[in-house]
């Protein structure tokens, strides 16, 4: 089996640009919270409208809550009224990678942070949202943290 068959990550390809964070599960358990470790790296979700981003306005970037990546832009998020922050694109391409879920019985999208393999959510198209790409990426909020504009 080669690399990218063994580690899911090493299939990013342009995202190795912002360096790779690689820990054991003992190493990210002593970092997160009960709640980022389930999240980021078991795949759970929080339960919506309950996250400290949902109804956020501040102006900044949304970082990855494991390794610090920037992910997303505030100019980027937009209401859907789904329960968790949604934005229409990442920063960067190349600062997310993409997995096939086929969990739940359904079809989705997994969205991961291309840093350091971190579940963020799930991207959803063709729903009729108004945005410049008419994708909702629905990412938990404990799974960002967000930096504030400087004024």
């Amino acid at each position: 089996m080669t690399d990218t068959q063994n580690n899911p990550a090493a299939q990013v390809g342009p995202a190795a640009q912002v360096g790779k964070v690689i820990k054991s599960e003992a190493e990210w358990r002593a970092q997160l919270s009960r709640q980022e470790y389930h999240v980021l790296r078991e795949a759970g979700t929080e339960r919506p409208f309950t996250g400290e981003y949902t109804d956020t306005k501040t102006e900044g970037v949304y970082r990855c809550r494991a390794c610090g990546a920037e992910l997303f832009r505030s100019d980027q998020k937009f209401e859907s009224h789904c329960g968790w922050p949604s934005f229409f694109a990442p920063l960067a391409e190349d600062r997310v990678r993409y997995i096939e879920d086929k969990s739940l019985f359904m079809k989705r999208v997994e969205v991961r942070c291309a840093r350091c393999d971190s579940h963020l959510g799930h991207v959803f198209s063709g729903e009729g949202y108004d945005t410049p790409t008419d994708l909702r990426y629905c990412v938990n909020s404990v799974s960002l943290s967000l930096e504030p504009a400087k004024s």
